[in-house]
């Protein structure tokens, strides 16, 4: 829709400083926002939505599908009134102008980034590494997990759009496996009696609460599948017409990939017990062997380490960048702006994020890891549909995508409802929260009293 014409200084200082090459056109944008959405959570995580929902898992991945959807829209608004790479920390930055209220929302995206790749760490060592190698201890492998991925960062990783293709490509692999033998063996497949699958199952609640609370609960949780549309909002600058194209790889993206988690969510309920998924890390190999018990366990066990492994290294690589921006803006100690003088690395940031995924996968589970990250994530979407209406004041030049104003406000009050302990969230997420966030407190106020740091800085080259 378009707005009223006024001057807008960004316009002008775009159209004079050479941007980013546009490379990506709408095929290879909407590869992007699948592959940022699909890794861990569905491989990891979907027996622990089982037990807090019970056997109607698709319920949780259909809500949070809504949820994430309202806040895509309000994205859109965003993305398509601001072509820059940024994402949240800019939004709310040009909607309130509060640097401190700008830096705790960089701070909350990084700590999500870590939660996240604890998370992928703890599958990692779970049930699919035990299908290859045997038992194990888990927590010795997830840490040695997280070193790797710290040792590969600090290295260097030189990241590819194309790349990102073929991870996504082996990330679906795995799940149209699950989709296919699934569907062969609800359907007549399977003639093992002790397989049979139980579609009844597809309308139980956990008979320990309310329907009702199993719901939100399990949504809280199942909410960490749909998050990383938000990443391809720092693409802007390089797609193809992003006016026309974002919306539709954005929308049509996060669509695809909800459709996908839905129909395994029907098929893992029908053919694995409820209790049997509650237990295990490695559902989709449970699937997998329910559906087809000649499919060789080790060789779906790779994809699926492989799918976590990205999600991991993604993380981390972001959150160790964004701390390195917070230390290059002075706005938390500049040591954390150090880097490698023959990597080009910022190794400081790298060794700070890599401890504090040490210690999280040390002392918590993979499920409190992942309702921490939707947690976090929820916190900064709400945010984020707040900004939307604050900028409405702010008119730009150009045509772009206006959401309905029910869209927003919606979105906020949704991402503030399952974010809230209304939910059904456990006191331990928002101690985790709070320690994670206290830290970054706390390098802000020594920074500011003690090293005299910045009290404003460039948010632009902060979530670069």
């Amino acid at each position: 829709m378009a707005n009223e014409t006024t001057v807008d200084d960004d316009v002008a200082e775009r159209a004079e400083a050479p941007g980013l090459k546009r490379v990506m056109g709408p095929k290879l944008l909407l590869f992007f926002v699948v592959g940022d959405i699909l890794g861990t959570t569905i491989y990891s995580l979907t027996g622990k939505v089982a037990g807090k929902v019970g056997g109607a898992l698709w319920i949780p991945f259909l809500v949070a599908f809504v949820v994430a959807f309202l806040t895509a829209v309000s994205y859109l608004e965003l993305v398509g009134k601001y072509p820059k790479a940024g994402g949240a920390p800019l939004y709310v930055h040009r909607a309130f102008g509060v640097h401190f209220v700008t830096f705790l929302i960089a701070f909350t995206v990084m700590c999500s980034g870590l939660t996240s790749a604890a998370s992928a760490a703890q599958a990692f060592s779970g049930d699919y590494l035990a299908a290859i190698v045997g038992d194990i201890p888990s927590w010795p492998v997830a840490i040695a997990f997280v070193l790797l991925l710290a040792a590969v960062n600090l290295r260097g990783v030189a990241e590819s759009v194309k790349m990102n293709v073929v991870l996504t490509c082996i990330e679906l692999l795995g799940l149209v496996i699950v989709i296919v033998l699934g569907v062969w063996a609800i359907f007549g497949g399977n003639t093992d009696p002790e397989l049979a699958p139980d579609p009844s199952r597809l309308t139980e609640f956990n008979t320990d609460t309310t329907p009702l609370l199993a719901v939100t609960s399990a949504t809280a949780l199942a909410f960490f599948a749909m998050v990383g549309f938000e990443d391809s909002v720092n693409m802007a600058e390089e797609t193809k017409n992003p006016a026309k194209n974002f919306p539709r790889a954005l929308l049509l993206g996060l669509t695809i990939t909800a459709t996908i988690y839905l129909v395994i969510a029907l098929i893992t309920s029908t053919l694995v017990p409820t209790g049997k998924l509650a237990e295990s890390d490695g559902p989709l190999l449970l699937v997998v062997q329910a559906a087809a018990p000649w499919f060789p366990p080790v060789l779906f066990s790779a994809i699926a380490l492989f799918a976590v492994t990205n999600t991991a290294l993604i993380n981390m690589l972001m959150a160790s960048r964004l701390v390195y921006g917070m230390g290059q803006e002075k706005i938390i100690p500049g040591l954390f702006a150090k880097v490698h003088p023959k990597r080009q690395t910022p190794w400081v940031s790298v060794l700070f994020t890599a401890a504090i995924g040490v210690v999280l996968v040390a002392t918590l589970d993979i499920s409190a890891l992942g309702s921490t990250t939707s947690l976090l994530l929820l916190l900064v979407f709400a945010v984020v549909n707040i900004s939307v209406l604050a900028l409405r004041r702010e008119k730009v030049e150009h045509e772009h995508f206006k959401a309905p104003t029910w869209v927003p406000v919606l979105g906020a009050l949704s991402c503030l409802f399952f974010a809230s302990p209304l939910s059904g969230r456990p006191l331990e997420e928002y101690l985790i929260a709070a320690v994670l966030l206290g830290i970054g407190v706390l390098f802000w106020v020594i920074n500011r009293v003690f090293l005299g740091g910045r009290q404003e800085f460039d948010v632009e080259k902060l979530t670069k």
